[in-house]
């Protein structure tokens, strides 16, 4: 069921910025593209027709009917944006005063709080049957577990809970950094016993989100939508209930239900009655399974999630028409999974099933063992059902979370099921995408529009303004969506518009666009841009300065080559062609408006210009702007030869899209307080006259963090000399430095560059080294730091560290020389990622090598200062317990050294300062909190494993555990494997190993000596050999497992836990998924890993 209307119904009310008039602004800004238009939105205009995102829709409903609201939206999803305006702004709910909303971390222990307001003592009982609501996206799931499972089991006397989660989370190694995670959900809801709604579309999100609330009377329920596209494409939806109706609705349903069922009713007849009674409160016909497609269908797709629902039933609606015995059953209601309502919404006709199941990634897509959720649910259905003697074939068609659906890869889908071919390709391609015959979208009825954009652009909300404009077309019908990709260019945001009469429900780009926009011609070569433009589209590009005789070398080949294939009309865009702009950068997004008014609607009238007036600028620049707009904006004949260029040997094909990474632009502005080189009486009176210039003395200023001076008490090579490798343990007196810390954290030491470096690059950069440098605090910009240009050089800016691109294009404004600014500029650019790569991995390159490499870029120490990177503290595992050295705190370091192509020795910065400490040498130090925890009770196990310096925490851990069994109490037991190449030379603390182990502290000691022998050992090798005492210390005696060294050992070591789990449960008779319990192990603080 689609609540949506059939076309315009009159026009929407005005998008409210609070209450009061509609203002006219001068500068237009985008506030999130959670909101409607990116603009706030004032609570009570939400009713009738109103241009909404799901997102606001979610939080209206939440806000409305709740006591209290707990969100926990990471920076930028927002999530929350609206619900926090409205509680700060004192608006009421439906019970007549603001719901309270508190904006929580994602982290361990999430919704602990609101268990604790529920069932604390001073819980008014009068709210007791109120909701209690949350907002989260998938991925904080899993730190809400714990808090949501306590309430699942108390649920008989809690108040109404339900979640309502974005389905959406960050994924670093995918292919798309967001990812739509409906799996993560449903793993939740199964195992916790909570209900789980989905939403198919925007229109209906409000219905869904207030049925979740009221099934959150019967269970704890989560309703989940997409968070990616469509809860945060804006969109026009009409019959939007406010407040009021909200309320009313929610308290007239709930006195039906409560009064119509018996007492005693399972929980699938609950449900099923809830749902008919809200249909028959609202006039709609919502199912817990509903069929789309063919009358008698052979193949049926079952799908749950709100773009696969929506597609899926557009793509088998469009398939029926062309003859194509299909249909598509989706999931409303997926938990409780009432299997007589999914066989009778299941065709008797069917005898192919496909089950459209998402998994976690493309592992679990290849590994034949894994199957998705919802075909286990759609099995067992069939299996008991007594449907017929020839039960329906089922297949599981699995995806990973990365997916980007589109028309065609459904399609595809529905390819696997039906043995005749569905789709054509179009004559001359060899690619399913361009198949044309797949049509959802009529374009006689529906205008389509793509703004291709970087985002450090002027003109990149535009498209945002625009559409805007076009809603205020009370005939029409408007969605847009925008979305970031912030690891290319830069920075390149991509703006779909659709317009038409009637509702357009598209939960995919735009494909067959009448309009391109490009505000940067670098875009063209890295996106196929082309790709989503109809046959005989518009395309602008936005290029200044060039004339018609230089397209051929500004506009690449393959750009040129299927814009003539296309017969497409090409504009350019010249901002610097125009006077005004060319002087004032703030009026490109009023020129790019007007530029679209002119070729998209071929219509520059005076109510567009008042339109964009209302909206940004005045109606005095649109007018001004629009008598020079000829000058900048003109269309190009393309030329025939264009269709017959050959591509370059080496093109490869483009990506057709962005990566959907970000929901904002990347943010590069970054404010840099200027340094001043000052003479040394300047500094004299900043001291003498403490009180008069507000100074302070300070150990470190140039670092944030709770510092200490230690001094070193013993260092020694753990290493025989003549081995490669050189690792040393280093011992500190703490004496009066009042420095505390706990077993398993770090120590951080800042460390001072090389002396006589400092020197070599003081005298080769002509620098007087007492010269006083003052430089702004990077926490407080008010605050300054003096200093000596020695000092700045030995301990705050690290001038012999690696630098990044951004330094190389910094550096080149000061080249005085032609081609060294070049080469400076390419090195900085995407063209010289090759060298730059060559540069920094093989050349090891430091800031000091640069400024070397190029002399006549010569900036000036303040400006290096600014343009240079400070030093970092580098932070080391503690190697020992305070409880046992209670004024000594030691490390285990390895020092690193390589020699670079020159010849050079290269040593790492902070190794090489510790290294060369001696005995009675002053040090500034920190410390860092760390994972590495004991567990809480001494006789539980632990089970450690290290490679190389990664035993360092585990010596505490020995030494604590060592203590507590000289105290007489009763200890775990202590299984420690240990890593590294050779036993003679690499065997660190090997006696006290030995010693801790005849002493009975250490239980076992897995040794894993990699090179001493022809096939290679590693610590897994090890641990495979110990199963049998893994198991028992790990699982029957619940203890915890530690890793702490490099990152590459981590699935290997994973893997022999899963497979201790998997074979205990197997003799235990119990079914249990060994990466689930590694999940559950992690919550524990018994799976803890500290790589790198």
């Amino acid at each position: 069921m689609r609540l949506q209307q059939s076309e315009s119904s009159g026009p929407a009310r005005p998008e409210a910025h609070g209450p009061g008039p509609e203002k006219y602004e001068t500068e237009r800004k985008q506030q999130s593209s959670s909101l409607p238009f990116g603009q706030a939105l004032f609570l009570p205009s939400i009713s009738g027709p109103t241009y909404l995102t799901a997102q606001v829709v979610v939080q209206q409903v939440a806000y409305t009917l709740s006591d209290r609201l707990w969100a926990y939206s990471p920076d930028t999803f927002d999530l929350d944006l609206a619900v926090k305006s409205w509680f700060k702004d004192g608006v009421r709910n439906t019970r007549g005063h603001p719901t309270n909303v508190q904006s929580m971390e994602i982290r361990q222990g999430a919704a602990s709080i609101a268990l604790g307001y529920m069932f604390s003592k001073d819980f008014d009982l009068k709210n007791r049957y109120i909701p209690q609501s949350l907002l989260a996206p998938a991925s904080a799931l899993h730190y809400l577990r714990d808090a949501l499972d306590q309430l699942s089991l108390l649920y008989r006397v809690a108040s109404p809970f339900v979640a309502h989660i974005a389905a959406v989370d960050f994924v670093g190694g995918s292919s798309t950094g967001l990812v739509t995670d409906y799996v993560s959900t449903m793993d939740f809801a199964e195992e916790l016993g909570f209900g789980l709604v989905s939403s198919f579309s925007a229109y209906e999100i409000q219905h869904m989100s207030l049925f979740a609330t009221l099934l959150a009377t019967v269970v704890p329920t989560i309703h989940t939508y997409d968070g990616i596209g469509v809860g945060r494409e804006t969109t026009r939806v009409i019959d939007v209930l406010d407040e009021a109706g909200l309320g009313n609705t929610y308290k007239a349903i709930s006195h039906t239900s409560s009064n119509s069922g018996k007492r005693n009713e399972s929980l699938d007849t609950k449900v099923s009655r809830l749902l008919q009674t809200f249909n028959s409160e609202l006039g709609t016909t919502y199912d817990l399974f509903e069929y789309q497609g063919h009358s008698t269908p052979d193949s049926v797709l079952v799908v749950f999630g709100t773009v696969e629902s929506s597609l899926a039933s557009q793509v088998a609606s469009s398939l029926g028409r062309n003859g194509v015995r299909v249909g598509v059953l989706n999931v409303r209601v997926y938990r409780p999974f009432v299997e007589d309502a999914f066989l009778e919404a299941l065709p008797t006709s069917v005898r192919n099933i496909g089950v459209l199941g998402q998994v976690h990634d493309n592992n679990d897509v290849a590994d034949g063992n894994v199957h998705s959720i919802l075909y286990g649910d759609v099995v067992a259905a069939l299996t008991f059902s007594d449907r017929s003697s020839q039960p329906p074939t089922v297949i599981d068609v699995k995806y990973p979370r990365e997916r980007v659906w589109s028309p065609v890869l459904v399609a595809a889908v529905f390819q696997l099921l039906v043995e005749k071919p569905i789709l054509q390709l179009d004559e001359g391609t060899n690619s399913l995408h361009s198949a044309s015959q797949l049509q959802l979208i009529d374009p006689t009825n529906v205008q389509q529009y793509t703004f291709w954009d970087v985002d450090e652009s002027p003109s990149a909300i535009a498209p945002t303004v625009l559409s805007q404009a076009l809603s205020k077309d009370s005939a029409s019908n408007v969605t847009v969506k925008t979305t970031h990709d912030n690891l290319i260019l830069g920075g390149v945001s991509r703006t779909d518009i659709r317009k038409s009469k009637k509702a357009v429900e598209a939960a995919y780009s735009v494909e067959a666009a009448d309009l391109i926009f490009v505000g940067a011609v670098s875009l063209l070569n890295s996106i196929d841009i082309l790709n989503g433009l109809r046959a005989g589209g518009k395309i602008v590009v936005k290029l200044s300065g060039a004339k018609d005789d230089e397209l051929d070398h500004k506009l690449p080949v393959h750009f040129r080559k299927i814009l003539s294939a296309k017969h497409a009309q090409l504009y350019i865009l010249d901002t610097l062609a125009i006077d005004s702009v060319a002087s004032d950068g703030s009026l490109e997004p009023y020129l790019t408006q007007l530029a679209f008014l002119r070729v998209g609607l071929s219509n520059l009238d005076r109510v567009g210009i008042e339109k964009l007036a209302s909206l940004n600028g005045t109606i005095e620049t649109f007018e001004k702007l629009t008598q020079d707009l000829d000058k900048g904006l003109r269309q190009i004949e393309v030329p025939e030869a264009w269709g017959s260029e050959e591509l370059e040997k080496d093109f490869q094909p483009l990506p057709l899209n962005i990566n959907v990474n970000s929901f904002t632009g990347f943010s590069k502005s970054e404010t840099e307080p200027l340094s001043l080189l000052k003479n040394w009486t300047i500094s004299a009176k900043n001291l003498v006259f403490k009180e008069a210039y507000e100074t302070k003395s300070a150990l470190r200023p140039d670092v944030t963090v709770k510092t200490y001076t230690v001094h070193v008490k013993e260092n020694r090579r753990l290493t025989p000399l003549t081995y490669e490798r050189n690792i040393f343990h280093i011992e500190f007196d703490l004496g009066d430095s009042g420095l505390k810390y706990d077993i398993g954290e770090a120590l951080g030491i800042h460390a001072e560059n090389d002396e006589l470096q400092v020197q070599e690059f003081i005298k080769f950069y002509k620098l007087n080294s007492d010269e006083i440098v003052e430089v702004p605090s990077r926490d407080d910009s008010s605050v300054l730091e003096s200093r000596t240009v020695y000092q700045a050089l030995m301990q705050n800016v690290d001038i012999f560290g690696r630098p990044p691109k951004r330094f190389y294009e910094a550096l080149s404004e000061f080249a005085d020389n032609p081609d060294e600014k070049k080469e400076l500029l390419t090195l900085g650019g995407p063209e010289g990622a090759n060298e730059f790569k060559r540069r920094a991995e093989v050349d090891t390159i430091t800031y000091a090598d640069v400024l070397l490499d190029f002399p006549s870029a010569h900036p000036s120490f303040h400006d290096i200062v600014r343009i240079v990177n400070p030093m970092k503290r580098r932070e080391y595992s503690i190697a020992s317990c305070q409880k046992v050295t209670p004024n000594t705190i030691a490390l285990m370091v390895v020092v690193v050294g390589w020699v670079d192509p020159k010849g050079r020795d290269r040593f790492g910065q902070a190794t090489r300062f510790l290294n060369q400490l001696k005995v009675g040498a002053a040090v500034t130090v920190s410390v860092k909190p760390s994972v590495m925890k004991l567990p809480p009770k001494s006789t539980q196990p632990l089970i450690m494993a290290g490679l190389g310096t990664g035993l360092a925490p585990f010596r505490a851990f020995v030494q604590h555990r060592a203590l507590e069994k000289e105290q007489g109490k009763e200890i775990g037991a202590v299984l420690l494997y240990m890593g590294s190449r050779h036993q003679r030379e690499e065997y660190c603390y090997g006696e006290e190993w030995e010693a801790y182990q005849d002493a009975g502290v250490i239980t076992l000691l897995g040794r894993a000596f990699s090179r001493d022998q022809p096939q290679k050992i590693y610590i897994q090798d090890r641990m495979r050999q110990t199963m049998d005492e893994i198991t028992q210390a790990y699982l029957k005696e619940e203890g915890a497992f530690y890793l702490c060294g490099p990152t590459w050992p981590v699935p290997d070591v994973t893997s022999v836990l899963e497979d201790a789990i998997a074979r205990d449960a197997k003799a235990s008779g119990k079914r249990t998924d060994p990466r689930k319990e590694i999940e559950r192990l992690k919550d524990q603080a018994r799976y803890v890993l500290e790589v790198y």
